[in-house]
């Protein structure tokens, strides 16, 4: 880890995403205390924002990866941010004076320009570090949203509370331009900014956005190895749509009716706590015992812990199974996060992280609409849990059957190509 932070460079890319994030979570906290305080009788606006984040996704993903792999990422990061200041800027106003449909046009416009950040990000910080380094980068992410996790509902309140809606947009869009800042003076390698050379914007024609990303789709569908890891985000999506309104389901209908607003909060704070504790854990079980077992038994004891969840009596009981189905999470996210940059090269990263969060979006949606009809109706808390431990268990036996032989495979075709590299005359 210290390796890491003796890079200048990762140093400011580092800083850069986490002002950004922080602006992030805590305008959108800061923004939802807002509505739900002002517009009290229409909960329903509180819903709206949280569309107004997540649909632009898939408005914009067959966009994004194209833009991040043809484009200076460089520049596409910073400008991400600095758009996003100026949108703030505007949201300000139109929170000073009560305009809330446009404040839904500037949050979608806003998380829209949002989606061309996290592609640029990658691209770049797969090719400012060493390939050994991966796995402590993505661990450092974890704990970083396990820290998010913790505090930035906090954060949201207390920004909130102490300097006013207004306050907390102006702190927003104050961190856009310090991360937006640090990203145009770091000086990343050239091969990490334009993988695939300097391309002009006004010679892009909707042709090439459109070639561009079926290249991508194909680039995954033939290598088997990273479309079977990028199926199983479908199953991830499923998990986190359902764990969205799961925790205070179970607190309002099933263990605390009268204190499931207190008790829904902590169990954000305990599964915080269980990721910073995993995200620590997860890169010694790495480098202990190679990614693949790591990922495959991961998710099988998140599934009996999860199951576990709908079988918990007490408050108390659930808070500890949440907090160890924490640890045991992010050593999976940090598989999956360092496994990416080595199999895919840096001219198509942009497309294949691209694609990622349209497939976990849809798998997020389908569970909201399946909870949203079934519950209560058909299936009660108890087996929400159960499902939900059923689909994990299906995504560990799915990499269980399929992983280990691909993953020799490739090692055999690595081990092939290094041998024939080396026996090549000078």
């Amino acid at each position: 880890m210290k390796s890491l932070f003796r890079n200048p460079v990762f140093c400011k890319l580092f800083i850069a995403a986490f002002a950004s994030q922080l602006g992030t979570v805590v305008g959108n906290m800061a923004f939802a205390y807002y509505l739900v305080d002002r517009f009290s009788e229409r909960p329903s606006l509180a819903t709206t924002a949280e569309l107004m984040y997540s649909l632009p996704t898939l408005a914009v993903f067959w966009i994004v990866g194209v833009v991040a792999d043809r484009f200076d990422r460089k520049h596409i990061a910073a400008y991400s941010d600095w758009i996003r200041a100026g949108l703030t800027l505007l949201l300000l106003v139109f929170v000073h004076y009560d305009l809330i449909v446009l404040c839904f046009l500037v949050l979608f416009l806003r998380s829209s320009i949002s989606k061309f950040f996290g592609p640029a990000e990658m691209g770049l910080l797969q090719g400012s570090i060493g390939h050994d380094q991966y796995v402590q980068a993505s661990g450092l992410n974890q704990i970083v949203m396990g820290m998010f996790m913790l505090f930035g509902m906090s954060l949201g309140a207390t920004a909130y509370h102490f300097v006013g809606i207004e306050g907390a947009i102006i702190a927003d869009g104050a961190s856009f331009l310090i991360s937006g800042l640090l990203l145009a003076w770091g000086d990343f390698p050239e091969n990490a900014r334009m993988p695939n050379g300097k391309n002009r914007i006004r010679e892009l024609r909707f042709s090439h956005l459109i070639t561009d990303f079926w290249q991508g789709l194909r680039y995954i569908t033939g290598n088997r190895l990273l479309l079977v890891l990028i199926s199983g985000f479908l199953f991830f999506g499923i998990v986190n749509g359902v764990f969205a309104v799961l925790p205070i389901f179970a607190m309002k209908y099933k263990l605390s009716p009268d204190n499931y607003v207190v008790y829904s909060s902590m169990i954000t704070v305990f599964l915080g706590i269980g990721f910073l504790l995993g995200s620590i854990l997860g890169p010694r079980l790495i480098a202990r015992f190679t990614r693949t077992p790591v990922l495959i038994t991961g998710l099988f004891v998140a599934s009996l812990l999860i199951g576990g969840l709908g079988y918990a009596g007490q408050v108390e009981v659930y808070l500890v199974i949440i907090l160890l189905a924490g640890i045991a999470i992010a050593p999976i996210n940090i598989v999956l996060g360092s496994w990416m940059p080595e199999l895919v090269p840096a001219r198509n990263m942009g497309r294949v992280n691209a694609l990622i969060d349209p497939v976990i979006m849809l798998g997020h949606s389908m569970a909201l609409g399946i909870v949203a009809l079934a519950f209560p109706a058909w299936i009660s808390v108890t087996w929400l849990h159960y499902i939900l431990g059923l689909c994990t268990v299906a995504v560990s036996f799915f990499y269980l059957f399929s992983l280990p032989s691909l993953v020799r495979k490739l090692e055999v075709q690595s081990a092939a190509e290094r041998e024939a590299s080396h026996s090549e005359p000078a």
